[in-house]
């Protein structure tokens, strides 16, 4: 109880206000829920319907609740790792078919950050003690994307880029369109590195992106920077 209470007092000192704001927040979450139950319960006798009940789904793998009724891409995507956490459900409620493409839930997503933020904190009231705080923390985090300069100063190689370019442009489409996903021809080399960067420190929340940016080096990315960047 101690060690709770330190942990409640220490995240409320470090961001003052935005806590006392945030704290009763999920009330707000409860009304967005409201677009949700259709297919989802959650509460005291939660029950799985259309979807999964979402009692405890922080912390729980995609597509793997017992007697829930699941898509394969989403037992597939549980398989190859997915956990639904903070990122995760940001983004899959942002847009639930740009994390999984064949899911079966058609919702079409929160745009509104602020939304997110509201229902994530309503659905963290049904999991364990300490998630609340880890949403608010997560939402209230430092934005500063900023990149040490050694990085930013790398020289890519183009033809290297060109090379590393074949699984961006699996879903970025070559004429830089954009139709779906984003186009990423003619950005600037120093935008690319840095919004690469965000993903690879976690900082924005796609989890594909992570996991993407995740395996690149430094020089890798730079060199997918200036590939992209004398594309049209």
């Amino acid at each position: 109880m101690y060690c709770k209470l330190v942990l409640v007092l220490a995240v409320m000192l470090s961001h003052g206000s935005v806590w006392a704001e945030s704290i009763g927040v999920s009330s707000k979450g409860a009304d967005i829920f409201k677009k949700c139950q259709a297919c989802h319960q959650v509460g005291e006798g939660a029950k799985n319907r259309v979807g999964p009940q979402l009692n405890n789904i922080f912390g729980r793998t995609a597509g793997g609740l017992p007697g829930a009724k699941y898509s394969k891409s989403m037992i597939q995507a549980g398989e190859a790792g997915l956990v639904w956490n903070n990122e995760t459900l940001n983004s899959f409620i942002e847009n639930p078919k740009r994390l999984i493409a064949k899911t079966r839930m058609s919702f079409r997503g929160l745009r509104k950050e602020n939304d997110r933020e509201n229902l994530l904190l309503y659905l963290s009231e049904f999991s364990k003690d300490d998630t609340k705080i880890k949403v608010l923390k997560k939402f209230t985090k430092n934005n500063d994307h900023s990149v040490d300069p050694s990085i930013l100063s790398i020289v890519g190689d183009s033809e290297y880029g060109e090379y590393l370019a074949s699984e961006c442009k699996a879903c970025h489409q070559n004429s830089g369109a954009n139709v779906g996903i984003p186009g990423i021809n003619a950005w600037p080399t120093k935008d690319f590195v840095i919004v690469m960067h965000a993903y690879k420190q976690k900082q924005k929340p796609h989890p594909v992106m992570q996991m993407m940016a995740g395996r690149l080096s430094n020089e890798e990315i730079a060199a997918l920077a200036v590939y992209f960047k004398d594309l049209e």
